[in-house]
Formats: structure tokens, sequence, C-alpha cells
């Protein structure tokens, strides 16, 4: 696929010596315009960046060299990892965000976000369970990608997972819930599953993989769609 080299970053540093890249994060930009992002991803005082941006139209920008370590994931925390930018590639995707008119991701714009995530993905061996959500890693502070963002149709497409409820798996009851949660790699308390940091991780949980309720609250569909998630961990 064509991508646009005319912008840079000035925003990263070197990758941690002997790092592994295993990990994908998929950003909205949160600005008016993909024009505004661009200039902010690309300004030294701003002091963040991404590794590519994705235009409404499809057009690919990128803005830091793979290699390097751009700053898009901030403080974050996976599997027990807290520097996420160390082991990811960011791409942000154009999208005003729930501040200035949340909207659905063109079609022109998905196929592209799969292009290019394909590549990545294929170049770096990363495995689908860890193509996240800003979200997924920050649930306290952001909500990005969002539950727009059809997460479903890019798995069909090779990328990222999504649960097969129509396939058995083993139950999960309720009360294990939050344990198998910080077993796939939120960021949960176990000594207080009704904490705040707790239901930040259902409600991040809930707009990657049952998008339609958004609550924070553990249900049998929720119990549901992670056991099916740890099933297609368990087959690889």
């Amino acid at each position: 696929m064509k991508i646009n080299h005319t912008f840079g970053s000035p925003n990263y540093g070197p990758r941690p010596q002997n790092g592994e890249i295993d990990m994908l994060l998929m950003h909205y930009t949160g600005m008016q315009t993909g024009q505004e992002a661009l200039e902010r991803l690309c300004a030294p005082e701003a002091q963040v960046s991404a590794h590519y941006l994705v235009e409404e139209d499809g057009e690919v920008f990128q803005l830091v060299s793979e290699e390097n370590r751009a700053w898009h994931a901030g403080l974050a925390y996976w599997k027990g990892v807290t520097d996420i930018n160390s082991c990811s590639i960011g791409i942000e995707i154009v999208n005003p965000g729930h501040e200035w008119g949340y909207r659905y991701f063109p079609t022109a714009q998905m196929d592209s976000v799969i292009k290019l995530s394909k590549r990545i993905i294929e170049q770096h061996v990363i495995p689908p369970h860890r193509v996240l959500a800003h979200s997924d890693v920050a649930p306290e502070r952001k909500e990005d990608p969002g539950e727009l963002f059809d997460w479903q149709f890019l798995a069909q497409h090779g990328v990222g997972l999504w649960p097969d409820t129509t396939t058995q798996s083993d139950n999960l009851l309720q009360d294990e819930f939050v344990l198998k949660l910080g077993e796939y790699g939120y960021n949960v308390d176990i000594e207080s599953p009704t904490g705040s940091l707790t239901k930040a991780a259902i409600i991040a949980f809930q707009r990657h993989f049952r998008p339609g309720k958004l609550d924070g609250q553990v249900d049998r569909e929720c119990c549901q769609i992670l056991a099916n998630l740890h099933s297609q961990l368990d087959d690889d």
C-alpha cells in the first residue's frame, strides 16, 4: 500500500536494546480534523506521536519509523507491562472522538487500517490477542478508538481477536470474571472487584468486545465472551 512520508514527528526515542515488538495499539485522534491531528503529532512541544496516522479517506501517513519508540500509549498497563510504548506500534485513526462528535469510521479508512495492520502483524509476528485499543491498556484515562470502532470487521479480515459465542466454551462464573480478566491482560484489582480500577477495566473490555452495552457490570454475556477469548488463547 502507498504510504505518505510527507510528515515526520520528532517525538520518539530508541527502543530498548533487544526489545520485542509484540503489540499493535489502535487510537483515534480525538481532534476536529486530520490536519490538526497531524500537526499536533508532529509538534515538538506536544511530546506525543504515533507510528502511523490513517485519514478518513484511507490515506496513510508514517510519522515515526517502526524501529523507533513512538510516544502514543502514555501511562498504561497490559499483562504486567507498563512500558507499552517500547513493545508496541501505534496507529492513530482520524476521528473527532467523543469530545468533538464521535462517528463511525468510514469503509475506506477501515480498509486501510486492515491493510496496514496485516503488514505490521506479519512483519513482527504479533498475535491476535495483542491487537488492542488504547482504552484496553489505559481504561481509566482513555476511551479510544471507542465503541463505534468495528473490531469484529477487523478480526474477520485477520486483524485481532473476536469472540465466537456460537461455539461451546467452558463456563465462566461471575465471581471468576475479574481474575480471568486480569489473566487476559487488563489491569484489575483482585482485592477490590467493584472498585474504580476494576470497573474501568470491565468497561474497556465491553467497549472492545461487547460495544452495545457499556455498564461496567459483569453479566452472563460478558462471562461467555471472556471464556471464549480464553479458549482461543488456549488454542494458539
